[in-house]
């Protein structure tokens, strides 16, 4: 039998994080590591080579250590650790938030078994994966490195400074230009790249190599 991969889960509802182990481990490719409650636990537990997983699937609210907290130390202490997102929140915010951290895709807790099963398979394979619902309203293009080449030296300088907190006021400030300026490039951006959001801006700038969490 060929080695498993190891998955954590870590979210502080218990019931949830157990079912969501009884997934995993009737997947082929995968088994349940363990489960913790927060995120500081699965730090703790990290410490021992021997608790370090494949990939954990990360809850973003949870008392004493977060989801994006967390995902941000593991990037700095255990970078081969690929993170999932997996969780009820689905504003673009909490989602920015999350991939600028150093996730590698992110669920909803509402997702089917097939497809947690194939974006853990993905995360694998390819480095990173989100459902086709968040997948198609960020991102429509299908030629991205061609579509990447078209953008001029100021729009790509936007596009890094979009993958920051700043608010595009800001960056209108960072390139001495005017927001309106700020409003053009981003709806030029948009429409080269086939993306509709900030989101889909950050998603592809990290997967082109413009934006690295």
């Amino acid at each position: 039998m060929s080695k498993k991969y190891t998955v954590v889960i870590v979210d502080d509802h218990t019931l949830l994080s157990q079912a969501i182990s009884s997934l995993v481990n009737g997947f082929d490719q995968f088994e349940t590591l363990y489960t913790c409650k927060n995120g500081q636990e699965f730090i703790d537990k990290c410490k021992n080579e021997a608790f370090i997983p494949d990939l954990v699937l990360m809850d973003v609210n949870m008392p004493i250590l977060n989801g994006i907290e967390t995902t941000r130390q593991l990037k700095k202490e255990f970078p081969q650790i690929k993170v999932l997102a997996l969780s009820v929140e689905e504003n673009e915010e909490t989602i920015l938030k999350m991939l600028r951290a150093g996730a590698v895709g992110y669920l909803l807790k509402d997702t089917r078994k097939d497809i947690l099963n194939n974006a853990l398979i993905e995360v694998l394979e390819k480095g990173f994966y989100h459902t086709n619902s968040v997948s198609q309203l960020l991102i429509g293009s299908l030629h991205k490195e061609e579509q990447g080449a078209c953008l001029k030296p100021r729009e790509e300088e936007f596009l890094k400074l979009a993958c920051s907190e700043m608010a595009y006021k800001e960056i209108a400030e960072t390139m001495c230009l005017s927001p309106k300026t700020i409003e053009g490039y981003r709806d030029s951006v948009y429409e080269k790249l086939g993306i509709k959001n900030r989101i889909g801006l950050v998603l592809y700038a990290i997967k082109t190599g413009y934006f690295k969490p």
